[in-house]
């Protein structure tokens, strides 16, 4: 789990992140999938401050019968949904052969659930409330998993 440092007033974008971003006619793409309407639309929202391609999914099931599967480079799902959990959610996608970078999120920490997290393969695992920078850290660590990067139309 990434330690919680201090908050930055001066965060850095997705151009500070991936060096060549503003020049390249591709953004990374980041679905983020919670049932919770007010965190998935606040996530999202901060997502696009940042110049992310961000859309938001309020359960696996919705982000599973989208086209953003295809596209997705990092994955931000809760621990806790109905039906299908972000863990579940993350299994499946391995399973059938389309792992995404994801990035747990939980307002019910646990440290065994963490632990079977990040064993099988989870990025990040942050408790609700998390900050901006350790949410832009864990999509940092994404990025060097070598994800797919979404078109930009023009």
């Amino acid at each position: 789990m990434i330690a919680a440092p201090a908050l930055s007033t001066a965060l850095p974008s997705a151009a500070t992140r991936w060096p060549g971003y503003r020049r390249m006619s591709i953004k990374p793409s980041i679905a983020v999938v919670e049932d919770d309407d007010s965190v998935r639309e606040a996530t999202v929202g901060l997502l696009r401050s940042h110049g992310f391609i961000a859309k938001g999914f309020p359960s696996a099931h919705e982000f599973l019968k989208s086209s953003r599967i295809r596209i997705t480079s990092c994955l931000i799902a809760d621990v806790q949904m109905p039906n299908m959990s972000g863990l579940a959610l993350y299994g499946h996608l391995v399973a059938v052969g389309t792992p995404i970078p994801t990035i747990l999120i939980t307002a019910y920490p646990d440290d065994n659930m963490r632990a079977r997290a990040l064993n099988a393969g989870v990025t990040g695992y942050l408790p609700k409330p998390f900050s901006e920078k350790d949410l832009l850290d864990c999509i940092a660590a994404a990025a060097k998993h070598g994800v797919a990067l979404a078109p930009v139309r023009r």
